[in-house]
């Protein structure tokens, strides 16, 4: 005779074996109409056969989360990334042994119950009412699945997990609710292939598909007897008979499963014999999973991909939408690394600054007109598990992609004073007696009325032969401070400003660029990314386009795929051509014969760019461009601590670390084989006058910026010396229409000099 409980009643389980066992005799179960008093069951107190028929019937079936593969723009994969490691296979792709192997010891009456085998629930009740507690279960695959699907919708969060799992009476009628539903709709092939899908097996390895994959490295269509007995063993406790970590307790397993089968049919005793002698035959993947798969060294680009995928409207109204799409999967993101760009960029960096280096390096290439990012690389490489100078900080982005606080950029903001200065109106030949040493003007205009008027502030320049008075062309060749102090003193500070935001250079860190004249030197930390693109404005001839790191993507949603939007450059003009044009010109000449002359790329190819060194040498910059790509490399310490003098980069000792000497070459190698191939157009060049100087002085440094022959100084200079159109040309004594002067790179003029 079954116990009472003190107070008289029946307990929980006796009430729900009672009620099941009437069910059983009404066929009410199957007919889902009715249910003992809610209160014990957990639901609506209201005691009536209403409160089954209120539960919603209408069971959320979310896509399966899925792995997302990001590809380069050539259809090449970078890498594979998945929130659950996890490919959907039709049943007619997993092997027949496995179908029979789960379902034999899972629930091997699946094929002859409806949603609920009331045989099992009734040996269950009976079994745990024996013993007290829950000493078997009796679910169906088809619960199980409804369950399995309830943590899917759950994801990641921990509350909503628990809950999906709690063992309660109340989730078990809802679940039963649900079952029947899913039987109607779905047929029982349909159901076997879903819970297949959906089911994880250990080892990050959810869905047959991923662990057939993961424990013998082939398909789940391939899987043998043996194979299929102990993935199917695995379902009851993953931990448990994890054939990695215990082989011993798996093979155990995998026996009892081969047995089940060949007494409930499946094979015959003799296989089920056979296959138990047979080893486990483990042949393990490593998961594969994350940015830190990423090929040619792209750990930083996958990252920064979903980044934006994190953050971008277009892919969801709020974060917690974007985060789950993510996290569902599916997508193959199809971006815009070059995978040439890529490779040629991480190779110029390790040539260049070594993982074990004091300091770091960072890159990033661009493509004018479009905004696409080709490449992105860094010297230290994606990591998390605290190895020597591996990160997961990229530091070639902003912060809020992921990237760092950012570094001052030095000189290689001086181009943005000069493009403001010019769209103001200021000539090309705008002469400032530019000293060694100077304090900043004051006061100096800045934005909305306001005024900066701090006296007694010095200024100088890198050494003490810069001494004026220079021109713009001049004081650019040779990152003269004190001329372009000068310069943003006298246009104010405002239109500096303003035309920086035309170009999207912004401060690292997303605070606002300071209203002080020291912009003009590279202050205010930046990216590389943001210099790389805004030098990208110039080589397309003023127009600036936002970046972009996706092309296309496609998302797979159970067995159909669907593109989804993507972000789009947006381009505005932020200078007239002519403005552009006049850098071009200016930054053409610093390539060639001035701070960065060892950046040159040569071979025909025109080149601009711009070196960039900070005070006490925290940080080196190169920013350059061809007219169809470009790219800014940084290198510095991280952590702001290293000064670059007296230090090894790369195997070279330097006693100080200059933008033309370390990351000069860098970008010179990276864009060498990133354009390598490629088309070679030339800018669109401005002839700029020489300014008048005195008269010769036997020297020969009469009439130009580069050193003549040595003949009485009546050769003006060596202006003569490679008329390539870029940087000097001599007086005329006639009008030249604006931009009718171009040349081409390689200098062929009998002058003396550099030529």
């Amino acid at each position: 005779m079954s116990k009472k409980r003190s107070g008289g009643g029946l307990s929980p389980t006796q009430q729900a074996a009672k009620f099941l066992g009437v069910s059983v005799l009404a066929g009410a179960v199957m007919a889902g109409i009715a249910l003992p008093a809610a209160g014990a069951l957990g639901l609506a107190a209201k005691g009536t056969v209403e409160s089954f028929d209120e539960l919603p019937t209408n069971l959320k079936t979310p896509p399966l989360s899925q792995r997302t593969t990001i590809l380069d723009s050539e259809g090449g994969t970078i890498a594979t990334v998945y929130s659950r490691d996890r490919t959907v296979v039709d049943l007619k792709n997993i092997s027949p042994y496995m179908q029979k192997a789960i379902v034999a010891i899972e629930d091997s009456r699946f094929y002859q119950h409806g949603a609920v085998d009331l045989k099992g629930v009734l040996r269950a009740l009976n079994k745990n009412a024996q013993s007290g507690g829950v000493a078997q279960g009796a679910s169906t695959l088809t619960q199980q699945l409804v369950k399995n699907v309830a943590v899917e919708e759950a994801g990641d969060d921990p509350t909503k997990v628990a809950e999906a799992t709690q063992q309660t009476i109340g989730r078990k009628i809802r679940e039963l609710k649900y079952a029947i539903q899913l039987e109607e709709e779905l047929g029982k092939k349909k159901i076997l292939e879903n819970y297949l899908n959906i089911t994880f097996f250990g080892q990050q390895a959810y869905g047959v598909e991923a662990a057939a994959q993961r424990y013998f490295s082939q398909h789940a269509k391939d899987l043998s007897l043996e194979q299929s007995a102990l993935l199917a063993g695995i379902v009851q406790s993953p931990s448990r008979y994890d054939p990695v970590n215990d082989e011993a307790e798996a093979t155990k397993r995998r026996n009892t499963v081969l047995q089940r089968m060949a007494e409930v049919g499946d094979v015959s005793q003799a296989e089920a014999d056979k296959a138990k002698e047979q080893p486990l035959g483990l042949k393990v993947s490593k998961p594969k999973n994350g940015c830190i798969t990423a090929v040619k060294g792209a750990g930083f680009f996958c990252d920064y991909v979903r980044e934006v995928f994190l953050t971008d409207p277009v892919f969801g109204k709020t974060q917690e939408a974007r985060a789950k799409v993510w996290n569902q999967g599916g997508l193959t993101i199809r971006t815009t690394m070059d995978p040439q760009a890529q490779k040629s960029a991480q190779n110029s960096i390790r040539e260049h600054v070594y993982q074990s280096d004091e300091v770091a390096t960072a890159a990033t290439i661009v493509q004018p007109g479009t905004g696409k990012i080709l490449a992105m690389g860094q010297s230290r490489p994606y990591g998390i598990n605290n190895k020597k100078n591996e990160t997961t900080i990229n530091l070639s982005v902003n912060q809020s992609m992921g990237g760092g606080a950012g570094y001052q950029p030095g000189s290689t903001f001086k181009p943005i004073v000069a493009a403001a200065a010019i769209e103001g109106g200021m000539p090309a030949t705008k002469v400032y007696p530019s000293p060694y040493e100077m304090d900043y003007p004051a006061p100096v205009q800045a934005c909305n009325g306001k005024v900066w008027d701090e006296k007694g502030i010095p200024v100088s320049n890198e050494n003490e032969s810069e001494v004026g008075p220079f021109d713009m062309k001049e004081a650019t060749a040779k990152s003269v401070n004190t001329y372009y102090v000068s310069m943003i003193s006298d246009i104010g500070i405002c239109p500096v400003t303003e035309m920086a935001a035309k170009m999207g250079v912004e401060r690292a860190d997303g605070g606002k660029i300071q209203q002080a004249p020291s912009i003009a030197l590279g202050t205010q930390e930046m990216s590389p990314l943001t210099m790389a693109n805004a030098y990208a404005t110039f080589a397309s001839r003023g127009m600036y386009c936002t970046p972009v790191a996706i092309e296309s993507i496609t998302q797979r949603v159970g067995d159909k795929s669907k593109s989804l939007r993507v972000p789009k450059s947006t381009c505005s003009r932020a200078m007239s051509e002519k403005t552009a044009d006049t850098i071009n010109t200016l930054l053409k000449g610093v390539v060639e014969d001035g701070t960065g002359s060892e950046a040159g790329l040569g071979g025909g190819r025109a080149s601009a760019g711009k070196t960039g060194t900070t005070d006490e040498r925290y940080a080196a910059w190169f920013v350059g461009y061809t007219p169809n790509m470009a790219g800014a490399v940084w290198v510095g310490d991280p952590a702001h601590k290293r000064k670059m003098q007296n230090i090894t980069i790369g195997g070279v000792g330097y006693a100080k670390v200059f933008g033309g000497k370390v990351p000069g070459p860098i970008w010179r190698d990276m864009m060498s084989g990133a354009l390598e191939g490629k088309d070679a157009p030339s800018f669109n060049l401005v002839y700029i006058p020489n300014r008048p100087k005195d008269n010769g002085d036997g020297k020969g440094n009469n009439g130009g910026d580069k050193p003549g022959n040595d003949n009485g100084g009546n050769n003006n200079g060596g202006n003569t010396g490679g008329n390539d159109g870029n940087t000097t040309f001599p007086t005329p004594t006639f009008s030249i229409p604006e931009g009718f002067i171009q040349g081409t790179t390689n200098g062929n003029g009998n002058g003396g000099g550099r030529g």
